[in-house]
């Protein structure tokens, strides 16, 4: 009679073990997130089984001179390979994240349609739709004539197999990893077992055969990516799919690369074929301004080495509210509230009596502390009820002090905002710069006490 497995409690969130159910999780403090699974034997792919007494394996040497050098795949998508370092690298596992709906198929479709375009053996499994689904969608995206190789499965025994049994592939997809299942595991697809089992099995698979892989990943309601965090340390890369589904624009961002930089980001559109690349995301951004309005900067922003020039609008109104209220989208409200704290402490202009909203237009998220300066001017601009010239952009740190700190990468700015037709720009004091090139008129300023000096405040 086989003896029967052993139960353990593993928390969904943060993968903790425990030995009994509780309803709040010791470790990451999440209720209701223990599931009860079975204590089985290692997962299958790992290349360990209990009881084994294991080999030698030889060792090398980091002088070791390879006879010639990884090339990389080069999708022929450039604001992916932008993200990716400049291509996608064999035997890399790239895991993608994003919100449902936000065009993560989409994007792997036409990547494996451009691998098997190049001549390449690329496979696309997909386990949330049916085959049949997945050629509508190629149609929909002028991709039905492609040779691209399709099957809908779930079940990793079954995918490991057919990946052995047939070509080497150049490119394997799997949407997603959530529905994926081990039959040696007892426990549903999407638990942290499964989740843990498929992507190690998968990705131990990529690396000894030399494949790239490509892994969809389900996010929780906070954005990040579903399943516990130790997914996120076997793969190489992982992307994140942002944007708002009202808007057009989709944002590809690295939140970890072991090929690359982590700073960069590609820009797309979703349109009726499909994903199209933005070539100029500055445009895009600033295409729908409204130069009249008051409340409304243009930030010179850099993203990894791309500048972008994006509109950042402010709209403050008296408040009725005992706490008057801050909303932000696209930008840090902690860093909104200390930026208020400044202007009202250093010049002298109060918002305790309005609500403040600030805005990023096109579904940008910023991170750069250099748009202290654009959001002052889009905020001082909105209380005062005057517009700001439309010729003019902005680009500066704010210190506690009221001081305007000198940003980085001030040329390629400056550059940017001179090729799209901006005559003005106000940019710290501190730093040097080379202005033989530049048309633009320049007004450094010390102390943000000098930007509400400019505005007439």
């Amino acid at each position: 009679m086989a003896k029967a497995a052993r139960s353990q409690f593993v928390c969904q969130a943060c993968g903790a073990v425990s030995a009994r159910w509780a309803g709040k999780c010791g470790a990451c403090g999440e209720w209701n997130s223990i599931i009860e699974e079975a204590d089985t034997s290692p997962p299958p792919g790992s290349g360990m089984t209990r009881g084994s007494k294991g080999r030698v394996i030889p060792l090398e040497t980091l002088d070791r001179r390879e006879s010639e050098a990884i090339k990389r795949h080069v999708t022929g998508l450039s604001e992916l390979d932008r993200v990716t370092g400049g291509g996608i690298v064999p035997g890399s596992a790239i895991l993608i994240g994003g919100e449902p709906g936000i065009g993560k198929s989409t994007l792997l479709l036409q990547v494996a349609a451009a691998f098997a375009r190049a001549g390449k053996n690329a496979v696309y499994f997909t386990g949330e739709e049916a085959a049949a689904q997945v050629r509508l969608r190629a149609e929909r995206l002028g991709l039905s004539a492609v040779p691209l190789a399709l099957a809908a499965e779930t079940n990793l025994s079954n995918i490991l197999a057919t990946l052995a049994d047939g070509k080497h592939a150049d490119l394997i997809v799997i949407d997603s990893v959530q529905t994926l299942w081990a039959d040696a595991l007892e426990a549903a697809p999407g638990t942290v077992s499964q989740v843990r089992a498929a992507t190690q099995s998968l990705v131990r698979y990529a690396k000894a055969e030399g494949s790239a892989l490509l892994l969809v990943g389900h996010v929780t309601k906070d954005g990040n990516i579903a399943g516990p965090k130790v997914v996120e340390h076997m793969v190489d890369t992982v992307l994140y799919f942002e944007g708002d589904r009202g808007h057009p624009f989709r944002i590809l961002r690295a939140a970890k690369n072991r090929f690359g930089a982590t700073d960069e980001i590609g820009v797309f559109e979703m349109a009726g074929e499909g994903l199209r690349e933005v070539a100029n995301p500055s445009e895009l951004f600033l295409g729908d301004r409204t130069s009249n309005a008051p409340g409304s900067a243009v930030f010179a922003g850099m993203e990894g080495t791309r500048p972008i020039l994006v509109e950042i609008q402010a709209l403050v109104v008296p408040s009725g509210l005992g706490t008057p209220r801050r909303a932000v989208v696209g930008w840090d409200a902690s860093r909104l509230a200390m930026l208020l704290a400044v202007i009202d402490a250093r010049c002298g202009i109060s918002f305790a009596q309005h609500d403040v909203y600030l805005n990023v237009a096109g579904g940008l998220k910023i991170t750069e502390p250099a748009a202290d300066l654009a959001a002052a001017a889009a905020l001082m601009s909105s209380i005062s009820n005057v517009a700001l010239p439309p010729d003019r952009i902005y680009f500066g740190e704010v210190s506690l002090s009221g001081a305007v700190r000198p940003s980085g990468h001030m040329p390629s700015r400056l550059k940017e905002a001179q090729k799209l037709g901006f005559k003005r720009a106000i940019l710290p004091a501190a730093g040097d710069l080379e202005t033989g090139s530049l048309k633009l008129e320049l007004s450094r300023v010390e102390h943000i006490k000098g930007l509400a000096d400019a505005l007439g405040l």
